[in-house]
């Protein structure tokens, strides 16, 4: 029997980097209504999480960081947004909640997420489609799933990963968690429900196979958060803030240096200035010295502002060849 290697097919390989976004929760609090938040507008004008969400799926985003950029960002919340359902709730966790929403597969949101007035809308929203929304019969070597209240008798857990039957898993894992299964090599799923298959980290698919397995959603509860927050052991080891008053450098000429966690930061309606202002943890007296870099993506813009979520798009493929160059360094 022949390695994969020795037949001439490459080993899948996996990707241990990861690019991390940061965006105020702020940017919802100026639309006026519930529909104008989460609704694709009759005009075709995809709105705040759906924009989002698809740019950070279009390119690769492994982790969303949404941060109250006011100390008095749930009394502003309340006072500017229009409806009353979701006036407790801070423009963070309102988009925070919208980001999970559209980063989980379809076949689960009925069983993760209860009825929730800021989800009235949400299924309207375009799907975000990366790797891990399966349909029914696609196959990866891994799938989403929640684990069901039903137990094997032989010990284990039953999970539903969106097929037409629930899988084993050895593990004993409580129901309503979302979990990652390995799917094992049989790409036909026979007999897969007489097997015992195994409940993996969610970084496994990137780390493993160099999948791109969609985005974290985390809610930092200030900009100094977003860095003081941080899942990883050694924090971002590189950094770059987005703004108007930042350097112009060509795409071309733009030199990011190898990294292991990447993050990309994204100033709310009245930029990344207002958010340190906000922030009584951070004593930097200029907000680019937060970050390695700090760059203006879009320098000669013909109109006189650039909302976030048109400015995350743009900066993302200002980025990717950038990106690219220095995790080809690796």
């Amino acid at each position: 029997m022949h390695s994969a290697s020795e037949n001439g097919a490459k080993e899948p390989k996996g990707r241990s980097w990861t690019v991390s976004i940061a965006v105020a929760g702020s940017i919802v609090d100026n639309t006026q209504s519930l529909e104008l938040a989460s609704l694709v507008c009759a005009a075709g004008n995809i709105q705040i999480a759906g924009q989002i969400a698809r740019a950070a799926a279009i390119f690769n985003i492994d982790e969303i960081v949404v941060y109250d950029d006011s100390e008095r960002s749930a009394k502003l919340s309340a006072k500017s947004r229009k409806w009353k359902e979701c006036a407790a709730d801070t423009g963070g966790v309102f988009l925070a909640r919208l980001l999970q929403f559209l980063e989980t597969p379809q076949y689960l949101r009925k069983s993760l997420y209860s009825v929730h007035v800021s989800l009235k809308y949400a299924g309207m929203l375009p799907p975000i489609d990366p790797p891990h929304h399966l349909r029914q019969m696609e196959w990866l070597p891994y799938r989403e799933g929640v684990v069901v209240e039903k137990r094997p008798d032989d010990g284990g857990s039953f999970v539903n990963v969106g097929i037409v039957k629930d899988v084993r898993i050895s593990q004993f894992i409580k129901a309503g968690t979302r979990v990652t299964v390995a799917m094992g090599d049989d790409p036909s799923y026979k007999r897969l429900h007489a097997r015992k298959l195994k409940a993996v980290s969610p970084t496994e698919p990137r780390e493993k196979s160099g999948l791109y397995w969609g985005f974290s959603v985390r809610l930092a509860s200030s900009l100094s958060g977003v860095f003081t927050e941080c899942p990883f052991e050694d924090g971002y080891d590189h950094t770059i803030g987005t703004s108007e008053h930042g350097e112009q450098p060509d795409s071309s000429d733009l030199v990011i240096p190898s990294f292991k966690h990447l993050l990309i930061v994204f100033g709310g309606v009245t930029g990344l200035e207002h958010s340190l202002r906000e922030d009584n943890n951070l004593e930097v007296e200029e907000v680019s010295f937060l970050f390695d870099r700090y760059i203006n993506v879009c320098p000669d813009q013909g109109s006189r502002t650039i909302r976030t979520e048109e400015a995350i798009l743009i900066a993302l493929q200002f980025l990717k060849k950038p990106i690219q160059r220095a995790c080809s360094k690796r």
